[in-house]
């Protein structure tokens, strides 16, 4: 008497060789996913690594940029240093020369320089109209005091050859009778006035 289980044709019940395919699918799938996960995580890996080495990299930058700043901040101090010394020494050289001029002024040419006054136009005071009757740029150290008031200034003025200059208020001396005012160059004897 036959047995009523159908058989395949390989010999092995159906029953068993559906089984048996499900579970050869099911391990491809888990085989798949499992390489997929694997690929996401070395994906993942890889991505962490990237961004780890590009946050170091910006790291070092940044230490570098910082590095370079506070070396240029010294360096920019240590300018500084050296140009308040250069200023006080000008300073003090000039208050020498300002006090004895006929000590720094023998030997040197006379200053190419005119200077008039004339009353503002806008009524304050009265303005100083230095005229270089040179050729030549001059850049001078205008001095102004005023001994009433116990006052006194310094400007640089800058000349043309051949040109003049209009010094007042505006640019920072309102001029008086009686102000002393010196102008001086390293070149040229101090030229030294009162205004009148």
């Amino acid at each position: 008497m036959n047995d009523p289980v159908s058989m395949s044709g390989s010999g092995q019940p159906a029953s068993s060789q559906g089984i048996a395919s499900k579970w050869f699918w099911m391990s491809i799938i888990a085989n798949v996913l499992l390489l997929l996960t694997a690929g996401g995580a070395v994906l993942f890996a890889f991505m962490l690594s990237y961004d780890l080495q590009d946050a170091k990299l910006q790291t070092e930058k940044e230490v570098q940029a910082r590095h370079r700043a506070e070396q240029y901040l010294q360096e920019s101090r240590a300018r500084l240093v050296e140009a308040q010394r250069e200023a006080e020494r000008l300073s003090h050289a000039l208050s020498k020369r300002a006090a004895d001029p006929a000590q720094y002024d023998d030997g040197k040419p006379t200053l190419p320089v005119t200077v008039r006054f004339r009353k503002s136009f806008w009524g304050r005071g009265l303005v100083a109209v230095i005229e270089n009757t040179s050729d030549q740029y001059l850049t001078l150290v205008l001095s102004a005091r005023n001994p009433t008031l116990s006052t006194a200034k310094r400007f640089q003025i800058e000349v043309k050859g051949g040109d003049d200059l209009d010094f007042g208020h505006d640019d920072g001396w309102q001029f008086a009778s009686g102000d002393e005012v010196g102008l001086y160059h390293n070149d040229f004897k101090a030229l030294k006035m009162i205004v009148p």
